[in-house]
């Protein structure tokens, strides 16, 4: 193809035919045309991109593999430009670019661009633009993944929070049924035993007891052991059953108070009032299970509402950063509690709110406090914290892990950089963190050495 055949397909070209002939020319003349069959590699990730890739035909695609398998996020048609743009800094293609029908391309060497843009002014401008238009369409497929992997996260972590409270939830229902009939036939028995109103009220303050959990919880297997054994050797020596020993033993209730009511009561009364109360403890005791397992589940709905922010404005608003923060914590809590890492949460009283939009703010905690928990050996300790500061708020996220070494601390905010195994992280979390930070007109900053790590986030107040 001569260079007379070649200017004139670049006239017909879609972004760049409106630019001067003269300045087609020279593209002409100093690129070179290659063709491509179906399957070929245009570049590869790692490989330094060197060229200027103007597309004459044909169909391009780049896949990207962020820990779930190749995807393409882009694609090239003929009329299309890629590879490197003027200005631009990206230095390696972030997937594989793969030709999918017979594609030309004329690939200008990056050597050529100083002259390029000192002479073809319009051809440079058509390619700045271009270079900003595709930084937005990879900034959007960024913003998407990374979202659709913390929201994999999210649902992992709040199906395996949710089990246990759920679980509990099933199983106490399911024996409370059961203890329903035990406690109607105690009810029973205790009524057909014909009691005065004097023992009746001496029964009284001893059921009481039993909507009280006591202080088994803070006791030690053994001291809890002996507690029951207590009330098992009480109801022995008096010929009585104690198969209710463990459930008068997981109340309030103590051998001072079986006294006071072995007192009141004859041998054959007593046996019926302690099984109906043994009973009406059993009882209670599962349905404060049953309560205790339902607020969980309520909790945790409530954290993933607040920290999704499902009735989120599409206008900024005033955020208040102490419930976002909780509500990622809690998110989090499972993650945590498996590898025994602590997590606190500092937040003044009078902490000011900050404007702008609390479900992109939760994404920058997820990230830097999900990274955190990573960083941290077993049992580690991640400190967050917010503080008022001149007329900015400041929110820290410091973890006693072993720190990032000095030569990655520069290219941590670097797209697609990950310290994480393959498969483990996208090399997003921190590069979107900074973006959102910086759409919220704020900055963020770190500090580290082995044994402390602080990332800071700094907000202006609403």
């Amino acid at each position: 193809m001569t260079d007379t055949d070649l200017v004139s397909r670049l006239a017909a070209h879609r972004m760049l035919g409106s630019a001067p002939r003269d300045q087609l020319a020279w593209l002409a003349a100093h690129g070179t045309l290659r063709r491509f069959e179906v399957g070929d590699q245009v570049s590869q990730m790692g490989e330094s991109l060197r060229a200027l890739y103007v597309v004459l035909s044909g169909y391009v695609i780049i896949r990207v593999d962020r820990g779930a398998g190749p995807r393409k996020v882009m694609e090239w048609h003929g009329g299309d430009v890629s590879g490197l743009l003027p200005y631009s800094r990206l230095t390696n293609p972030p997937g594989r670019v793969t030709v999918e029908e017979p594609t030309e391309i004329l690939m200008v060497d990056r050597e050529c661009f100083p002259e390029m843009i000192s002479r073809c002014h319009e051809v440079t401008a058509i390619l700045v633009h271009a270079m900003l238009d595709r930084a937005r369409r990879f900034t959007k497929s960024d913003l998407h993944d990374e979202k659709m992997v913390s929201l994999g996260r999210l649902s992992a972590g709040l199906a395996h929070e949710l089990n246990n409270p759920a679980s509990a939830l099933e199983r106490s229902a399911k024996e409370l049924s059961a203890r329903l009939f035990e406690l109607e036939a105690s009810a029973l028995a205790l009524g057909a035993a014909h009691l005065t109103p004097e023992q009746l009220a001496a029964i009284g303050p001893v059921r009481t007891q039993c909507g009280t959990p006591g202080e088994r919880a803070a006791l030690s297997p053994l001291e809890r052991a002996e507690r029951e054994e207590a009330v098992a050797d009480w109801l022995g020596g008096r010929g009585l059953s104690s198969d209710i020993a463990e459930a008068l033993a997981e109340t309030a209730i103590t051998v001072e108070h079986l006294d006071r009511l072995a007192g009141a009561l004859d041998d054959d009364s007593l046996g019926f009032a302690l099984r109906s109360i043994g009973a009406s403890c059993r009882t209670r005791l599962l349905a404060l299970e049953v309560e205790a397992a339902a607020r969980r589940i309520h909790k945790l709905v409530a954290a993933i509402k607040g920290f999704t922010y499902m009735d989120q404005s599409t206008d900024p608003v005033p955020v208040t950063l102490g419930q976002g923060l909780s509500d990622t914590i809690s998110v989090l809590g499972g993650k945590a509690r498996r590898k025994s890492v602590t997590v606190t949460l500092q937040i003044p009283e009078d902490l000011p709110p900050v404007q702008g939009f609390g479900g992109d703010l939760n994404q920058v905690w997820m990230n830097l406090i999900d990274n955190a928990i990573d960083a941290v050996p077993e049992s580690g300790r991640v400190e967050v914290s917010a503080a008022c500061r001149d007329d900015s708020v400041v929110v820290r996220v410091v973890d006693d892990g072993p720190g990032i070494p000095e030569e990655q601390r520069e290219r941590i905010f670097e797209p697609f950089f990950t310290t994480k195994p393959q498969g483990q992280g996208t090399g997003l979390g921190l590069d979107i963190a900074r973006r959102l930070v910086e759409e919220h007109e704020g900055q963020i900053e770190v500090d580290s050495r082995p044994g402390r790590t602080e990332f800071r986030v700094i907000l202006p107040r609403a």
